[in-house]
């Protein structure tokens, strides 16, 4: 049995921190958030937060123990011969077609199609300010996953929906370690789809897409990688057609640390987005 002290040195690390669930709308409707300019009348969403202080566990030094298909994340080293992740044209060339092989090769899959990516950080010349996103979340649901497929993928979609497909980013820091609103991943063995998830719309001027917000429950589980440095990554798995046990999604946030020292630089970071059919 280990003394006191390797104990201590064998405990993971923990914090403390605010994840901001969803209020359900009182109404029982479904909450919304207009993308551009709402028409009179209405309001520009009706996404209310519910923030709650949870227990968020570092993987340092267990990073294996954690796979796509039982919590529904995996933290991997992941190097990139791309130098600058702040360029777009190598981003969208290089650094995708990079993805694409470690996605393949690791997943086992027969086919990735790399579809999107955002990055974010402080705001920057010729581009768009894109913050951490601080709210508990999902990509993609049941409905707005498949619909997806059909998107991009034209002629070919109905085919590939007939087998196994799912959505998978893969997200890392840019430049420095992820220290500042590092990214938390919720264990998918801890949710429960039926009573924790709650489909909210994203209406476009020509659209109506879907995300996934969270209600609290006690029995979450919260995950991050401390310090993530740019050589790692986390694949979050968005959505999973296989309905046989494994997970089929990971629910996450990034979150304020406690622990960050003060004067830490604003985070950087990509994620990008395929889709992986076997």
């Amino acid at each position: 049995m280990p003394d006191g002290l390797t104990a201590a040195r064998l405990a993971p690390h923990v914090v403390t921190a605010t994840m901001n669930y969803l209020t359900p709308p009182a109404d029982g409707s479904r909450p919304y958030r207009y993308v551009e300019t709402p028409p009179p009348g209405r309001a520009v969403t009706t996404i209310e937060i519910d923030p709650r202080e949870m227990r968020i566990e570092d993987v340092t030094g267990r990073e294996g123990q954690y796979t796509l298909d039982a919590n529904g994340f995996a933290v991997i080293d992941a190097p990139t011969a791309v130098p600058d992740l702040l360029d777009e044209a190598a981003v969208s060339t290089t650094y995708r077609a990079e993805v694409e092989a470690l996605l393949r090769d690791r997943l086992g899959a027969t086919r990735v199609v790399m579809f999107d990516h955002t990055i974010r950080g402080p705001e920057r010349a010729g581009a768009p300010l894109r913050e951490p996103v601080k709210r508990v979340h999902n990509d993609y649901t049941w409905e707005s996953a498949p619909q997806r497929v059909r998107d991009l993928m034209g002629a070919e979609a109905e085919a590939l929906l007939a087998r196994r497909f799912a959505i998978v980013n893969l997200w890392r820091p840019i430049g420095a370690p992820a220290l500042d609103s590092p990214l938390a991943l919720c264990d998918a063995a801890s949710l429960d789809a039926d009573r924790d998830l709650v489909v909210n719309e994203l209406i476009y001027p020509d659209r109506v897409g879907q995300t996934f917000s969270v209600r609290w429950h006690p029995a979450h589980r919260w995950y991050y990688r401390r310090g993530l440095r740019p050589d790692q990554a986390i694949l979050i798995k968005g959505y999973d057609s296989e309905t046989d046990g494994r997970a089929r999604l990971s629910v996450h946030a990034a979150f304020t640390d406690p622990g960050t020292p003060a004067g830490t630089p604003p985070r950087q970071s990509i994620e990008v987005r395929a889709l992986v059919f076997w």
